[in-house]
């Protein structure tokens, strides 16, 4: 896949703890579009993992949409769009560390957006991807 990342210069770069978020703009010509689902902090089985942790619940988050991925014979690198809903924002951008070891690599265009309540009162994070490959 052609890829480009653009942060125009007329655009603010959104920046927490030294990890520049997202990129504005990603510019990608493929064969393949992949849009995976909302994940949520489940395991294989349903369970709800990291009850009241968000760092946990993130990294189970990464963990299911690298899961999607591979499936499709795609990984994380090729991701350019993501949509977060978190029920804590703040509490979110505690754990930038741990988004940022799923979707650094790829800085997709990224939204997110805090919200009362998920799926179910236990969830604090769900993101949903696309991902584009040749």
């Amino acid at each position: 896949m052609d890829r480009q990342n653009i942060q125009p210069e007329a655009l603010a770069k959104r920046v927490v703890d030294g990890h520049v978020l997202y990129s504005h703009v990603v510019v990608a010509e493929g064969k393949r579009m992949i849009f995976i689902a909302g994940q949520l902090a489940r395991d294989r089985h349903g369970n709800v993992v990291g009850k009241g942790e968000m760092r946990v619940q993130i990294r189970q988050v990464g963990e299911n949409i690298k899961a999607a991925l591979e499936a499709v014979g795609a990984s994380l690198s090729d991701l350019v769009k993501t949509t977060t809903y978190v029920t804590d924002i703040e509490e979110f951008f505690k754990h930038v560390d741990v988004r940022m070891e799923y979707f650094g690599a790829a800085l997709p265009t990224s939204t997110t957006v805090e919200v009362r309540r998920l799926a179910h009162p236990d969830f604090l994070v769900e993101v949903e991807a696309l991902a584009i490959t040749d």
